[in-house]
């Protein structure tokens, strides 16, 4: 039974799979994938929610996080159901960059 539903980003996920054996899949696809370590990770998730804007969602902070997206084309691709104006995308892809 599922009693809570979180996004996680990539690197918490390693986190959480550190002890897997490293032959098993997911843990080379975390290799691979996983751009940033957690405290990083962790750090961006709170300075995006720190930009209180109400068309970023979890799912949406998650994504930004493992995709460290670096253009506008690139982050618009992550909201499609909304539409950010150029000073959000901005904030956003200013926070990613330092990370």
């Amino acid at each position: 039974m599922i009693l809570n539903k979180t996004p996680l980003t990539l690197a918490q996920v390693k986190e959480y799979t550190k002890d897997l054996d490293s032959t098993k899949p997911l843990v080379g696809y975390l290799k691979q994938f996983c751009k940033l370590s957690k405290s990083d990770s962790e750090k961006l998730s709170e300075e995006i929610r720190a930009l209180n804007n109400l068309k970023i969602k979890e799912e949406s902070i998650v994504k930004i996080v493992d995709l460290c997206p670096q253009d506008n084309e690139d982050l618009n691709k992550i909201f499609l159901e909304v539409n950010l104006t150029e000073e959000e995308s901005k904030a956003i892809l200013e926070l990613v960059k330092k990370y």
